[in-house]
């Protein structure tokens, strides 16, 4: 290698090692920066402000922030007399070699129509991205606490793996009551129809204030989040460097 060109490679070296490690301090805080960013990003409008549109105006070319309440017909009724449009729950335990192993990923949802005083658009649930964009109910405690509908997998868990002792539990719910935000695709059909549609990886449903939401989806370290994101602009910065040095480096030579 001409010795040019050894400076190129440390700063390209370094730039690869900042990029891995912010790439690794952002997966293990838990954030979710693809849909804080998607939301974020996306321009916000109502529904009544879609519904608007005429076959003579331009759709958006790129999802949008819409937002509005929930109406549904034929809510889901839980136990508690909480009437919902979607109920995600996931259950886990965890086993010998400290994995958590899930035993129930239950998700139930329900259309219902995002509405204002203008008017209202369907949404299905059962595309949205996950997570759901809610304030999680989190629980833990040891399997004996767990219900018995709970048993056989924990007896199939336990001849596996050994007993498992400690359980956890997330629940995800929108509620008829909610005012949300979805980011959607907006398309128009032959009569002039506006409708709503997932993009791609499904609707991001937020049943938070947009502020409140990045903070939610910042993830419970987000110290260990924003040094990540530091890390990972530092080292593509360096790689950037470590290229154009190289190209001149060689063009000189």
């Amino acid at each position: 290698m001409p010795h040019d060109l050894t400076p190129s490679l440390w700063t390209g070296l370094a730039g690869l090692l900042l990029l891995g490690g912010g790439l690794v301090a952002v997966r293990r805080s838990g954030a979710r920066t693809g849909m804080a960013r998607r939301l974020a990003g996306a321009r916000g409008r109502r529904v009544g402000e879609l519904l608007a549109l005429s076959q003579a105006d331009q759709l958006p070319t790129r999802p949008i922030r819409v937002a509005g309440r929930v109406r549904c017909l034929e809510p889901i009724v839980t136990a508690d007399d909480e009437r919902l449009v979607a109920y995600h729950r996931d259950v886990e335990v965890e086993v010998g070699d400290g994995r958590w192993q899930s035993i129930e990923r239950l998700r139930e949802t329900r259309s219902f129509e995002l509405w204002d005083h203008d008017g209202s658009l369907v949404v299905d649930p059962a595309e949205a991205a996950e997570p759901l964009v809610v304030l999680p109910h989190l629980w833990s405690g040891s399997t004996d606490e767990l219900d018995e509908a709970y048993a056989p997998a924990l007896t199939r868990l336990t001849h596996e793996d050994g007993s498992p002792r400690r359980a956890r539990s997330t629940t995800r719910m929108v509620s008829v009551i909610d005012r949300l935000l979805v980011l959607a695709v907006v398309r128009r059909d032959e009569a002039g129809v506006i409708s709503l549609v997932p993009p791609r990886g499904g609707y991001v449903i937020s049943g938070l204030e947009l502020d409140d939401a990045m903070r939610l989806l910042g993830g419970p370290h987000r110290r260990l989040m924003l040094g990540g994101i530091a890390a990972v602009v530092a080292g593509a910065v360096l790689l950037g460097a470590a290229i154009v040095l190289a190209i001149v480096r060689t063009v000189a030579g």
